[in-house]
């Protein structure tokens, strides 16, 4: 009774006043359109870090304590010799022109690393001055050698064969963002003890808006001075090959990436759609309607998204399209349904067959709006805020996908005349004819296929690993790649890692006996030195800070770091200490080590010294870089493995070092991720069987209805673990779409089985029925969704690539999964009584 009064209602605001519906449903677009100019795309680094992760805090502890900057790479691989007079005058040029850039702090090349060695210098006099390659009387065959086996800059500014050098651009710092980042954080922290107070919450609200202005400034000041370097490097590539590299240059071309992959699958979606839509119907307004309608969700998400000034990233970037493809199917099925209520009610008028269809359709298609914002809904237990928004922004825009599919299309429907009587109906579909009379005689063997299938799903998703492979994300084509490629072949790797040891304070030294210590007779030898130097002076920390103690423990981690396969340059106090000792021939004491730290020119000391020790805070760091390009590298082993050898193989005790840097924090995320995901599917699994229970009040209908969709998302999990491809930032959130998305079409085709057998008591008979109706829309649905997320391999970005391929292979598998085996499920259990 309650429903068939709000069906009358519905027919009386809806149908009996389109226009009026269609008037405040564009009032209502032209609101949100007009915000859609605040619309944001954000591929920042920031953006895909857990904020909770206590390595977070780490990283930006040793960014501000050891004065870090943000860094871009340049290699160059002149033509000529690179020591040749004409080459050393291009880098010269090239150095000049790009220190005229506005962000820029400094640029460091081949040109401005002295020469410590080979200008036969004694360490008592680098302080009156170090000659570069530039200064008069140099030998460059010696500074050749010197350079490409220096301690300091061997694959690091050059390569070990001379043929290719890097130019370091570091950018300046933006104070302000990191004063806005602080205050963040410090209330995230204040956040995570309890509610803020209203004053305290509005002080954080306003402090994460500057935030985001001002990131948003220096974002598209980041784009800018790109693109000024590009322009640069351009006008040298006559005199031999270049590449731009760093982090500012990755996030800035994903955004590029994924505006450019936003207009492509928009622009194939859509042409695809017209097509398909004009081969099945063959009618203007079962092209132009459903398309409409697309748009019109589409559009007024993007408008509600720049509304609230909600960013898309990476993550989030396919949501355009997966909103296209899903309105579009919601509209097919309503289409099929008033196509056959057409030919079914001849006496009926226009505005009666459309309510009918919305009467027969709407809670199909609620619960099936409903599943798939469960699926979506799944990605908000995840600690990553880019996926939490991905799965908050699929969710809303399933419920405007649902509303516009059940207030604009009918309203522009019910507009338009009556389906002229000539119109025939799109023919009986062979293909799902074919499967229905599959399922009819080859049941049993469908069963036994799909079991299989289970097992070897089983076996690959036992398989399944997660890495964060920035140089693989791109295609070979791009300049990220094939610059990444060239730094982790020629300049020792991609990806910063930082180890930062800590040292007991004198505190702490004067409570450990030698005893306790289980020195070696030598070792003792080291504190007793510690304790005599402590003694001559207290005012300068610096002249008692260089032991042979802490000296030989960095030296022992820096030679264990370069000893790993897949690490490239590593960079700390030993680099310039053994510079020093090989001047020297021979070791330096404390006491000479503390002279030179303090006579050496401030610039050396600066680039070389700095940046990798602590004497405020008693601490050392070591820098290295990862080769991202490395067959086979598992991040997440090798962080185990280098945290498990400085505590056991070289005792080095576990407060005593700390491991941080951008691989970290992006392995944090990816197994977080991976863990959020595999405990989500067992949520979505839950939550699509209660709205099967509610639906359809039978837990044997609920267990055959999902049984086709797991063996969809399964299967494809199952190939991806077989096939060896990691699972990454996007093509881990497979597994919980595509069930959330197929199982759309178990709930059609059962809820239309069911009404059908009501009718003709039949199950073979109705399995034919079915697949003659119900199995169309599906057919026509499925292969929309499949060429449309097919659509995503024509980006640049392989994450999106293989997110693309792999979905449409789920919704291929789950499509004959619906056409065949959930119908012989149906014919074995007999859910609706025999």
């Amino acid at each position: 009774m309650i429903t068939e009064r709000v069906a009358q209602l519905y027919k009386r605001t809806i149908l009996h006043h389109p226009f009026t519906v269609i008037v405040l449903l564009s009032l209502l677009f032209s609101f949100f359109i007009y915000h859609a100019k605040n619309f944001e795309l954000d591929a920042s680094t920031d953006s895909l870090l857990l904020e909770n992760d206590k390595d977070l805090e780490k990283f930006r502890q040793v960014v501000k304590r050891y004065g870090t900057m943000e860094f871009l790479l340049v290699t160059f691989t002149p033509e000529k010799d690179l020591f040749s007079d004409e080459t050393l005058k291009t880098l010269k040029s090239l150095k000049n022109d790009l220190q005229k850039v506005n962000n820029v702090d400094s640029v460091i090349t081949l040109l401005d690393l002295p020469l410590l060695t080979s200008s036969n210098k004694k360490l008592t006099e680098l302080a009156d001055g170090v000659p570069t390659i530039e200064s008069e009387g140099v030998d460059k065959v010696k500074a050749k050698k010197e350079l490409t086996e220096s301690f300091l800059y061997k694959e690091y500014i050059i390569s070990l064969d001379g043929g290719t050098t890097g130019i370091l651009i570091n950018l300046k710092n933006d104070k302000k963002i990191r004063e806005l980042a602080t205050k963040r954080k410090d209330f995230f922290a204040l956040k995570q003890k309890g509610p803020l107070s209203p004053e305290l919450q509005k002080e954080y609200d306003t402090v994460t808006k500057q935030y985001y202005e001002r990131k948003r400034l220096l974002d598209k000041q980041t784009h800018t001075y790109i693109g000024e370097f590009r322009a640069i490097l351009d006008k040298y590539r006559d005199k031999g090959t270049l590449h731009l590299g760093g982090i500012p240059m990755i996030t800035d071309d994903m955004i590029t990436f994924i505006k450019n992959d936003l207009v492509i699958f928009g622009i194939g979606v859509f042409a695809f759609l017209v097509l398909t839509l004009s081969i099945i119907f063959r009618q203007i307004r079962f092209v132009t309607l459903p398309l409409v309608s697309c748009i019109f969700a589409g559009l007024l998400m993007v408008g509600i998204l720049g509304f609230v000034q909600w960013k898309v990233t990476v993550i989030s970037s396919n949501f355009i399209s997966l909103m296209l493809i899903l309105t579009m199917s919601m509209n097919v099925h309503l289409i099929v349904r008033y196509l056959q209520l057409t030919h079914e009610m001849e006496e009926a008028d226009q505005a009666d067959i459309v309510a009918m269809t919305v009467k027969k359709m709407v809670w199909p298609c609620l619960y099936t709006a409903l599943t798939t914002i469960i699926a979506f809904g799944s990605l908000i237990f995840s600690d990553i805020k880019p996926v939490i928004d991905f799965g908050w922004m699929m969710s809303i825009g399933l419920a405007v996908t649902f509303l516009t599919t059940f207030l604009l299309f009918p309203a522009l429907l019910v507009s338009l005349k009556k389906l002229d009587a000539r119109y025939k109906e799109p023919t009986k579909s062979i293909i799902t004819a074919k499967l229905a009379q599959i399922t009819e005689t080859y049941g049993n063997t469908i069963l036994v296929f799909s079991v299989l299938l289970f097992v070897v799903s089983g076996i690959g998703i036992s398989k399944l690993k997660v890495e964060n492979s920035f140089i693989n994300y791109f295609s070979k084509k791009t300049e990220i790649y094939q610059g990444m490629k060239l730094i982790d072949d020629k300049l020792g790797g991609t990806t910063p890692l930082d180890i930062t040891l800590s040292f007991n304070n004198k505190k702490e030294e004067k409570n450990k006996t030698v005893s306790e210590t289980k020195s070696s007779e030598g070792e003792e030898e080291d504190y007793l030195e510690d304790d005599y130097l402590s003694g001559i002076v207290e005012s300068d920390p610096a002249d008692t800070w260089f032991q042979p103690r802490k000296i030989n423990r960095i030296k022992a981690v820096h030679d264990y770091l370069e000893s790993i396969p897949a690490v490239g340059k590593v960079i700390s106090l030993a680099s310039s200490v053994r510079v020093a000792e090989e001047i020297k021939k021979g070791e330096l004491d404390s006491i000479e080590l503390a002279i030179l730290y303090k006579k050496i020119p401030l610039d050396i000391r600066n680039q070389a010294i700095d940046p990798y020790i602590s004497i405020k805070n008693n601490e050392a760091r070591i820098s290295l870089r990862i080769k991202d390009s490395q067959d086979g590298l598992r991040r997440n082993e090798l962080l185990k493995k280098i945290q498990y050898d400085l505590a056991h193989t070289l005792n080095i005790p576990e407060d005593k070092f700390s491991i941080s840097g951008i691989l970290v924090l992006y392995n944090n995320m990816l197994q977080s991720l991976f863990s959020s995901q595999i405990l989500s599917i067992g949520f979505v699994m839950l939550g699509i069987s209660i709205m099967f229970l509610i639906l359809f009040q039978s837990v044997t209908l609920s267990l055959i209805g999902i049984i086709p969709n797991i063996l969809a998302a399964g299967l494809i999990l199952g190939i991806i673990g077989l096939l060896g491809i990691p699972l990454d930032m996007m093509t881990i959130t497979i597994a919980s779409i595509t069930i959330g998305i197929a199982v759309d079409n178990s709930i059609h085709y059962i809820y239309r089985f069911r009404e059908e057998f009501a009718i003709h008591k039949d199950y073979i008979k109705t399995l034919h029925i079915c697949h003659t109706n119900i199995g169309r829309a599906v057919y026509y649905t499925s292969i929309t969704i499949i060429f449309g997320f097919s659509i995503l391999i024509l980006s640049n970005f392989i994450p999106t690539i293989y997110f693309g391929f792999f979905t449409a292979l789920a919704m291929f598998t789950a499509l004959l999964a619906v056409l065949t085996l959930l119908p012989k499920l149906i014919l074995m259990v007999k859910p609706f009584g025999k």
